[in-house]
């Protein structure tokens, strides 16, 4: 099993619309995946590691998949829709990774 993950930091000044991500973002990247999507989450950044220090990242979200291949034909087909909704939310360049689930 594979996981995107996919890291907005949480830098000062930018804008992040988490209702629209929420209501409208996420069901959309669901829809468009269909079935190739196993499970989908979510985390808010609280805080940094020191008492109250900022969130490396405002949000993560982490998408499973059961092979590489399977995300890239699923993404692939809809990638212009799924990256073009991206300024309807935020202003911020989200940071990908695609990491092999071991436990």
């Amino acid at each position: 099993m594979i996981k995107i993950s996919v890291f907005y930091p949480n830098e000062e000044g930018k804008k992040f619309d988490t209702t629209y991500y929420f209501n409208k973002h996420i069901p959309m990247v669901q829809e468009k995946l269909g079935s190739a999507v196993k499970r989908v989450g979510v985390e808010q950044g609280l805080g940094g590691a020191a008492p109250g220090s900022r969130a490396t990242y405002l949000l993560m979200a982490h998408l499973y998949f059961d092979s590489v291949a399977a995300f890239q034909t699923a993404f692939g087909a809809h990638v212009q829709t799924i990256m073009g909704d991206i300024p309807n939310f935020t202003d911020i360049q989200p940071i990908i990774q695609i990491s092999e689930v071991k436990i």
